[in-house]
């Protein structure tokens, strides 16, 4: 169901709209946890740490899902706003188009380097192989990722979040059941993981095209629509390509201390690998937010109804450090057994790593959420060099920092310091942005 997020209470229709998102977001996590917990259980530490290696990979990929995701969803976003109905629907479909030839090129790349990628990182030889498998088959199913990211880009767009949700809950949790079948039953070990995960997507995304086509076919419109229109185009890569930058140099940041983490050896990658899912359940519902935030801000700028996006960004904030207060609590407290439950018998690096790791970074969840929540706001507003800059700047410091820390005493320890470090100098630059921009593009906007 479609929902004008240009009317209302601007606190309530954002709990509404972005509570959906947030149970998206965590059965999301889902897939990743599953993969992760199935391999660590029913397979061995090293499997585990070879997912978790390749992971690190695949979020090259991820970040260009998600830049066509945002680009396709605040461009439809401003354009339902303001009611121009068969824009909105060129706009779709121009997204489509310049989604599948992202996607291509990709895969080409990453079935041709992906070999090179593992090496780069100095992938230990006791996991490479699974590595490599598991990297193979997730490239194949890359249409099925980026078609779905657009699809759920399109749905907040027209404010509805519940049909994502419906889909997402039931592949979820189909992706569980369908891991246990391929590596316990099956024996298909790594591969059964891989192959599990996409069977599952490729399922999910092929419903949610379906319904969205027929959705925007019910749409009647008085105005003309075309396959492709170069200054929706422009629009499209206007908040596309630099949140493709941002999510790529956030992954290649993170491919960079992945390979500082592989000097420590696979017990202590696979304690990570166990942590790092578990951080990524938190900030990726962070960020889920920050995107609802994004949507409910381009839907008001498109309906000329910019005093309604200071609201949202307080009630945004609202939101986030609710959910912050029994996630710092449960990762603070229970961590040990967290992090165990990835593994049968969890080697003692693997268990003091992502127990470590969990203990320090989550006090700081309060800082990294107003963070995305201010980054939402400059996206939706379209403010994409500030936002820019404030991410490159936590992520530039936190590449630093792992280095350097990774060589003193601290060991592996100093690399987990680097995460808060970096967020406090990323929330501090997004909030003065957000701050001083925002009269500036009310001004303009409302010229």
């Amino acid at each position: 169901m479609n929902k004008d997020l240009t009317v209302g209470n601007p606190e309530k229709v954002l709990w509404q709209f972005c509570l959906p998102l947030f149970g998206s977001i965590i059965f999301q996590q889902i897939y990743n946890i599953a993969d992760s917990l199935v391999a660590g259980k029913l397979i061995s530490e090293e499997a585990l740490a070879a997912v978790g290696n390749s992971y690190e990979i695949t979020l090259i990929f991820l970040a260009f899902a998600f830049g066509c995701n945002m680009g396709c969803s605040v461009t439809v976003a401003r354009l339902f706003g303001a009611k121009k109905l068969g824009d909105m629907k060129t706009a779709v479909r121009t997204s489509m188009l310049a989604t599948a030839v992202t996607c291509g090129i990709l895969m080409l790349i990453g079935l041709l380097g992906g070999a090179g990628m593992l090496s780069l990182i100095h992938t230990p030889d006791n996991i490479y192989a699974d590595s490599k498998l598991y990297l193979n088959i997730y490239v194949w199913g890359l249409p099925f990722v980026f078609f779905y990211n657009l699809a759920n880009g399109i749905f907040s767009a027209l404010g509805d979040s519940k049909t994502p949700f419906r889909f997402l809950a039931i592949s979820s949790t189909a992706n569980v059941f369908v891991d246990i079948l391929f590596v316990k039953v099956f024996d298909m070990r790594v591969a059964g993981v891989a192959w599990a995960t996409f069977l599952c997507q490729g399922v999910s995304c092929v419903v949610s095209i379906i319904v969205i086509l027929r959705r925007l076919a019910r749409i009647k419109t008085s105005e003309t629509s075309r396959w492709f229109s170069l200054p929706i185009f422009k629009s499209f890569a206007s908040v596309a390509i630099p949140t493709i930058f941002q999510q790529s140099f956030i992954s290649i940041g993170n491919i960079v201390i992945q390979r500082i983490i592989n000097g420590f050896g696979s017990g202590v990658i696979a304690g990570y690998s166990a942590s790092i899912k578990l951080n990524n359940l938190v900030i990726t519902s962070f960020t889920t937010i920050g995107n609802g935030i994004s949507n409910y801000a381009a839907q008001n700028i498109g309906g000329g109804k910019i005093e309604r996006i200071n609201e949202g960004y307080k009630a945004g904030k609202k939101m986030v450090w609710i959910l912050c207060i029994p996630m710092v609590l449960i990762y603070m407290i229970f961590s040990k057994g967290l992090v165990g439950f990835f593994m049968n018998e969890p080697s003692a690096d693997a268990l003091k790593t992502g127990v470590m790791f969990l203990r320090i970074v989550a006090p700081f969840y309060f800082i990294i959420s107003v963070k995305l929540v201010a980054d939402g706001n400059l996206r939706g507003a379209g403010l994409m060099k500030s936002f820019m800059i404030a991410t490159f700047s936590d992520l530039i410091l936190r590449v630093i920092l792992a280095f350097v820390l990774s060589r003193t005493a601290l060991g592996s320890m100093g690399i987990w310091c680097s995460w808060p470090l970096g967020w406090i100098v990323g929330c501090g630059l997004s909030v003065y942005f957000y701050r001083k921009h925002f009269k500036r593009a009310e001004n303009i906007l409302n010229k």
